[in-house]
């Protein structure tokens, strides 16, 4: 496919990783007459495998495999951004890649993004990257307490981070971080987590989903309220620094952006996901066009489709945590007996807790509606378990 030329219907979208935002993108795609071919060192019958035309199960430097993907597909997107950069160089030379190496090698590591947003005069939390013990306590000192410490690669969902509270061996804490560099950031109050989903095409077109604004149990996300119960001027500059980021990334493809919104009503930037994103999952069934298919669109050389919201959504995560054991599900009644609820499973045959296994989106007349009925579904499901095993609310 030679750059700036459209993937026609028929060709070949190719996917690197076999999750559920693999699986999600591979069925739009699928839907709009594209073949899919997936390339995941997982095993066979992955969640994205299971709707794709070809599924490649071999290590990311199988040469053959490699080979055997490049000769299907037409142009590459990703569903995980944890990917050598090396390895999409050698995609680059030979396809379209899309989103670009430049953005996924810098928001695949703390210490390249927090400097990105330094660099562009995005907001952020202040920050010193540290490689040892030493480095830790100096910008503790520097940042005050509380503060965070984080790994600089391979984070998410909470993992590889810490708070820090003043009185820990900090030789001992950097042990426990496992890793050779770190972030420290400077703690931030904040009254609400919101997230902008967007997308941006091959020709810099832009389009941006309402704000969500999300919940978290355990540092990771439980629902998705959308659109966002915050001020208009919150939500436009949200959607304004999202395209700033998106423009500075020379971005293709879906992308997320999630802020913190503080009591003054001023935004920070926390992370970005070059991908579609968890909090965007509502957009399946309460927008006009989804996260994914603005994603295929993108990565496609196509006009973006339209954005807007048709109808306030809530989005629960349905975590492994929910099974009763491992290969058995739960009853799904609470969801399927709702006229306005919608179920997504993920395909994945066993579940483990805090692994994403599926999600539910309720449709509502006002978000006060959806998330009320978003909260009883949840309770319902909980309840199915014995008293010991049920999730904590905190």
């Amino acid at each position: 496919m030679k750059p700036g030329s459209i993937l026609q219907p028929g060709q070949t979208l190719g996917i690197l990783g076999g999750g559920q935002l693999g699986r999600m993108a591979a069925r739009e795609a699928k839907r709009a007459g594209y073949r899919v071919a997936i390339y995941t060192n997982e095993p066979h019958g992955s969640p994205a495998g299971q709707l794709a035309d070809l599924e490649i199960n071999a290590a990311y430097y199988d040469d053959e495999a490699r080979d055997h993907f490049l000769k299907e597909a037409d142009v590459i997107t990703m569903e995980f951004e944890n990917l050598p950069g090396d390895l999409l160089a050698a995609f680059e030379k030979f396809r379209p890649v899309r989103p670009g190496r430049k953005a996924l090698e810098i928001c695949q590591n703390r210490e390249r993004e927090k400097l990105f947003l330094k660099e562009n005069g995005l907001p952020h939390a202040e920050f010193q990257v540290v490689k040892n013990a030493i480095d830790l306590a100096a910008a503790v000192e520097a940042l005050g307490l509380p503060c965070v410490l984080k790994t600089a690669a391979f984070g998410y969902d909470g993992k590889g981070q810490q708070k820090l509270m003043g009185g820990e061996d900090w030789a001992q804490v950097w042990k426990n971080l496992g890793a050779p560099r770190g972030v420290v950031e400077q703690w931030v109050t904040f009254e609400k987590e919101i997230s902008v989903v967007a997308a941006r095409g091959v020709d810099g077109s832009f389009a941006a989903f309402p704000p969500g604004e999300n919940e978290h149990v355990h540092h990771i996300l439980d629902l998705t309220i959308a659109p966002a119960r915050i001020a208009p001027e919150v939500a436009a500059q949200a959607v304004e620094l999202t395209e700033k980021i998106a423009a500075a990334l020379a971005y293709t493809g879906t992308l997320a952006v999630e802020f913190f919104l503080k009591a003054d009503g001023s935004l920070m930037v926390n992370e970005i996901a070059p991908r579609p994103h968890n909090s965007g999952h509502h957009t399946l069934d309460a927008c006009l066009n989804s996260q994914f298919e603005q994603q295929v669109r993108a990565v496609a050389g196509l006009p973006l489709g339209d954005a807007r919201q048709h109808t306030p959504a809530v989005m629960g995560n349905l975590l492994g945590d929910l099974w009763p054991a491992p290969e058995h599900a739960p009853d799904w009644s609470p969801i399927l007996k709702h006229p306005r609820a919608k179920l997504h499973l993920y395909g994945k045959r066993r579940a483990v807790a805090g692994r994403k296994m599926g999600h539910f989106t309720v449709l509502g007349d006002t978000v006060e509606q959806a998330l009320a009925d978003a909260r009883e579904i949840k309770a319902a499901l909980a309840a199915q378990l014995p008293a010991r095993d049920q999730p904590s609310p905190e």
